[in-house]
């Protein structure tokens, strides 16, 4: 059985935390100078040209990219901005409030915590060093990536500093379990995650995914795996996640201002991934993509503007618990809902708590538009 893992190394082990993301109100973008990014080139195609570019991002970008050490785990991160911002992952940082960061030079110093978030597996330290030390990374758009396209991953996998490994991107839009409960039961999920077979190990987490631009356009955190050492490490299967760049920067800003940050909440519930067809057949509903209501949290958003869940038992094998008769919401703000993962996606990216949001749902035969005004997350 396949397992998700953190990439941060205690020691020769791997921490044990799982985190992810979601997101709510817009920040600006640090406005200090950042490394300018490469110019895209009609040769970049080119074998030969393609490694000289690699050659070129690494000696570039790879000062950026930072080692951080705790009394207990290993990982990565990167300088965010010219005043001594560095971003890596919550799970790295753990439940410490000073770290020790090494730079490429051969700086080591320390660096306070100013901002966590359990939810989005980020974290911000801030450190106090001489500007030329710090070389802010430029940030990409993680909306416009394609599968397919080549990415690069610099960090410090099993310890081994400025290490880079390439790959492609795999998937996009995956979602990954956070460790934020749910009221009544279950996780909140982060639905923005970059799926990447650049090869990724214990150490590389809370290091950037650059594109061929030397952009970041994700934050290295977790790898599916069915294999160990025999000193216990996870070994690399060629299925790694990213956090999304633009999580980043709707998470980032509010850590550094507030070292919190706070989500958009809909109050409901929906099985993870998407139903076999003998399932939506038996719950009678009328289209097989959707994000179908398991549960409503009393009292939350939805309850009051009247989304319902499932009442009717199922009966059906290996669905214990499944009701029938819930609302099967198919748009949000009039964008199409596949999965559940699209409606938290765009929730993550674009709404904030207060704004309101338009769900289509399918109750029956029958359509309806139903105005919710989101919560914050409790």
């Amino acid at each position: 059985m396949s397992k998700k893992v953190t990439l941060s190394v205690v020691v020769v082990l791997v921490a044990a935390s799982l985190m992810a993301c979601q997101m709510t109100s817009l920040f600006p973008t640090p406005t200090a100078t950042a490394v300018p990014a490469l110019p895209v080139s009609s040769t970049t195609t080119d074998l030969s040209n393609q490694q000289d570019r690699l050659m070129t991002i690494y000696q570039q970008f790879s000062p950026g990219e930072v080692s951080i050490r705790t009394t207990t785990a290993q990982g990565s991160g990167w300088a965010y901005s010219g005043d001594g911002v560095i971003v890596t992952n919550n799970h790295v940082v753990g439940t410490e409030t000073r770290v020790e960061v090494d730079f490429a030079s051969g700086l080591k110093t320390y660096g306070d915590v100013v901002g966590t978030d359990a939810s989005s597996d980020l974290a911000v330290i801030k450190v106090d060093v001489a500007a030329s030390e710090l070389h802010p990374l430029p940030l990409g758009d993680s909306d416009i990536l394609q599968v397919g396209q080549t990415v690069i991953a610099i960090g410090n996998p099993f310890g081994l500093s400025g290490t880079m490994t390439t790959g492609i991107i795999s998937a996009l839009g995956r979602s990954l379990p956070t460790s934020s409960q749910v009221q009544g039961g279950g996780y909140f999920s982060n639905a923005d995650i970059i799926q990447t077979d650049t090869a990724l190990n214990p150490g590389n987490s809370g290091g950037p995914l650059l594109n061929l631009n030397g952009e970041v356009i994700g934050i290295n955190s977790a790898i599916e795996t069915t294999g160990y050492t025999t000193g216990g490490e996870p070994l690399n299967s060629g299925i790694g996640f990213a956090i999304s760049i633009n999580t980043v920067k709707r998470v980032v800003p509010s850590l550094i201002q507030n070292g919190k940050f706070d989500y958009a909440y809909l109050g409901i519930s929906s099985p993870p991934g998407d139903l076999p067809l003998t399932v939506i057949e038996a719950l009678g509903l009328k289209s097989t993509s959707g994000a179908y209501v398991t549960s409503v949290t009393p009292g939350g958003p939805s309850d009051q503007a009247g989304i319902q869940a499932g009442t009717q038992p199922l009966n059906l094998s290996g669905y214990q618990g499944l009701n029938k008769g819930g609302d099967l919401v198919i748009a949000i703000d009039g964008q199409p809902v596949v999965t559940f993962d699209d409606m938290i996606r765009y929730l993550a990216l674009h709404k904030s708590p207060g704004e309101p949001v338009t769900l289509t749902i399918l109750r029956g035969d029958q359509q309806l538009d139903v105005s919710v005004v989101l919560g914050k997350r409790p």
